[in-house]
């Protein structure tokens, strides 16, 4: 058989759709489908927000790209105003998560040049963790599901079990330029570090002066009931790489860094042909806009503790299937005794509601931040009844 138009590198599903209309998605076949997956962690404000529609066919209409050799109004406009909620005293602005992370990893390397120690080049990172998939961040990632074929890798890393401070604090060494740690890892099963774990991090870094830098590309962005997921530990971090709903659904992603751990990024040392552009400048905003009303916030909170409460009510009913929730806000995962994989595929192809598997069987539920209880009450009948019909293959 001949190689598809579309590289074959996604086991892409049935499921095509051509329309979204807040919290779901319809297909070509006029299917409709519940969507708490949100593009996995993407479409924070839904499908077809009217204020981030209508701010992209505003600035489509009026200046889509130009050159960063330029100077930039929307650029400045939409960093200040992450630096004004955040820790941050500079950003510099991606296409996606994985070149925020790239970004994140050369601003610290580059702290301990300028800073006379060109030996410090490592970065600690942890297991079962997803920082994306250039070399660079796969390199990052203890994960042979993902590096496999693509040696050799990038020197630079050491990884550590994740949550585990001890192993961490003895990897530390000469070579040391910091950790690269997700606050919640996403894709390795929606496992939140520990607050000693995070904070002990944090006092390595001041001890020894090293760099704290934390992915918060699926974690980010209001997901968890807090700007940032870190901000729940009372951590500050040096960096932090964002992406995934700081755009709501169009590419961008970010990096933000104190002006300390950015005194190497000077003119030269860093660049991007899109990142920035006007269009994607009026996306952020335009979900800044959204996400920095009163009240927003307290809202994800409420509505995430309303469905870990009805999922957890649940789970009795289904016992022989479910075993817990975990999670924060609305960055939830359903642990399942059986394959998470398959159970996401039963509920997405017979009961027309989209999730996403992780590690650890897993099913992460990743909702629109929008939801009402009317979504929350669909979706937990909705599981409930796919887990009455469920009948595990004979093999597990």
């Amino acid at each position: 058989m001949p190689i598809t138009p579309l590289m074959p590198v996604y086991p892409r599903c049935g499921v095509r759709p051509v329309r979204g209309e807040g919290c779901y998605l319809i297909g070509e076949d006029g299917t409709r489908y519940l969507d708490f997956a949100s593009g996995i962690a993407v479409n924070l404000l839904g499908h077809g927000h009217p204020h981030l529609t209508a701010k992209l066919q505003e600035q489509v209409a009026t200046l889509m790209h130009v050159s960063n050799l330029y100077g930039s109004p929307q650029g400045e406009q939409l960093a200040q105003r992450l630096i004004d909620v955040t820790f941050a005293d500079t950003v510099f602005f991606t296409n996606s998560g994985a070149e925020a992370v790239e970004c994140a990893i050369k601003t610290a390397r580059r702290y301990h040049f300028v800073n006379g120690n060109p030996e410090r080049t490592t970065l600690i990172t942890f297991q079962n963790a997803f920082h994306g998939r250039t070399l660079g961040t796969i390199s990052a990632t203890d994960q042979d599901k993902m590096r496999g074929g693509f040696e050799p890798l990038l020197p630079g890393f050491a990884y550590a079990p994740f949550d585990d401070l001890a192993a961490a604090e003895a990897l530390v060494d000469e070579t040391t330029a910091g950790f690269l740690v997700e606050p919640i890892q996403g894709e390795g099963g929606i496992r939140p570090a520990s607050r000693a774990f995070l904070h002990g991090l944090r006092r390595i870094c001041d001890e020894r002066g090293l760099m704290l830098v934390l992915d918060e590309v699926q974690c980010g962005v209001a997901r968890t009931g807090a700007m940032y997921a870190h901000e729940l530990y009372d951590v500050r971090p040096d960096i932090v790489a964002t992406a995934k709903g700081i755009g709501g659904g169009f590419p961008l992603g970010a990096c933000l860094a104190t002006e300390e751990a950015a005194k190497g990024m000077v003119a030269g040392t860093h660049g991007s042909t899109y990142g920035g552009n006007p269009l994607a400048m009026a996306a952020g905003n335009a979900v800044l806009d959204v996400i920095l009303e009163p009240g927003f916030l307290e809202q994800v909170q409420a509505s995430g503790e309303r469905l870990r409460q009805a999922l957890e009510q649940m789970i009795p009913n289904h016992d022989t299937l479910f075993d817990s929730v975990r999670g924060t806000g609305l960055m939830l995962g359903l642990k399942m005794k059986t394959d998470s994989r398959r159970f996401v595929a039963h509920l997405r192809d017979h009961h027309h509601v989209l999730t996403v598997a992780a590690g650890e069987n897993v099913v992460r539920v990743l909702p629109p931040l929008i939801i009402e209880q009317s979504h929350i009450d669909e979706f937990v009948a909705t599981v409930s009844e796919a887990a009455r019909l469920y009948v595990p293959p004979a093999d597990e």
